[in-house]
């Protein structure tokens, strides 16, 4: 099912095409530090719907290649960019999930949200994941540099630690074991680099960049992302419809799965 795109010239990025003949096509882009599997319960689903379902595995991540540098939200979008042309894709949803989601914001501005006509944000980190003098909300840049250190030192324990924070639903031990999995296949350097970037990266501006309608997806309980970050994007982001996830954490699309499909889908299928 799945195949390369070459992005750079020693560079390809991982793409799996689910019901290439759909209707109309969802864009996924995965957070950290998973990869496109995450999104398992909706690639089980919506093509079932008619849905055209595109996973990207970002680089550095899930079966894309490693390469040492290039972990920055520019580059990232680029990636994104690169994926689009060679795939032809035109009027399609872009949808991302927490960094996953500041790089379709980074993607909407950059590339001047090339062939996308709707975005949908799912626990973003943006417009900052940590907070700034003039942004007094989310993680401690501390807590950012402690998953950095912690990355070196025991990737594995980083990871299940992580993961014990994503949910706020139970999951069961063997989901936990699955989803701990997805991140081990990233490499520990591109998992380093891109929490890195969560200290230098911000979106503010780009917010103001989005010229299309756009859905914003994020749960109240979200310990990583917290829920004024939803705020925030609903603020910068003109056309835009902001629904709480009241008994979801950061890992919405699968603690209320049949919600968040259903909450996508409708605003697939919402006339402009």
């Amino acid at each position: 099912m799945g195949f390369y795109i070459k992005v750079e010239p020693d560079v390809k990025i991982y793409v799996e095409d689910l019901n290439p003949e759909g209707e109309k096509t969802i864009v996924f882009i995965h957070g950290w530090p998973a990869n496109h599997k995450m999104f398992e319960y909706q690639f089980d689903q919506l093509p079932k719907m008619g849905y055209r379902c595109v996973g990207i595995d970002s680089r550095g991540f899930g079966n894309s290649d490693k390469p040492w540098e290039g972990y920055d939200y520019d580059t990232a979008s680029d990636d994104i960019r690169c994926v689009v042309e060679a795939l032809d894709l035109q009027d399609f949803t872009l949808g991302g999930h927490s960094t996953g989601g500041a790089i379709a914001i980074r993607y909407m501005a950059r590339h001047k949200g090339y062939g996308v006509s709707k975005l949908a944000l799912f626990a973003a980190a943006a417009p900052s994941l940590i907070q700034r003098p003039y942004f007094p909300y989310g993680l401690q840049k501390e807590d950012v540099n402690k998953i950095i250190q912690e990355t070196s030192n025991d990737r594995p324990a980083m990871l299940r630690g992580f993961g014990d924070m994503f949910f706020f639903q139970h999951v069961s031990q063997a989901f936990s074991d699955w989803f701990f999995q997805l991140g081990l296949q990233a490499a520990g350097w591109s998992t380093a680099a891109v929490s890195s970037s969560w200290i230098d990266e911000e979106l503010f501006s780009d917010l103001g960049e989005i010229h299309v309608p756009t859905l914003i997806l994020h749960g109240i309980h979200d310990k990583v992302c917290l829920f004024p970050l939803a705020i925030a994007q609903h603020e910068g982001i003109r056309n835009s419809k902001l629904v709480p996830f009241k008994y979801s954490g950061h890992g919405l699309f699968y603690d209320e799965r049949d919600k968040f499909n259903k909450e996508l889908t409708q605003f697939i299928e919402e006339c402009i």
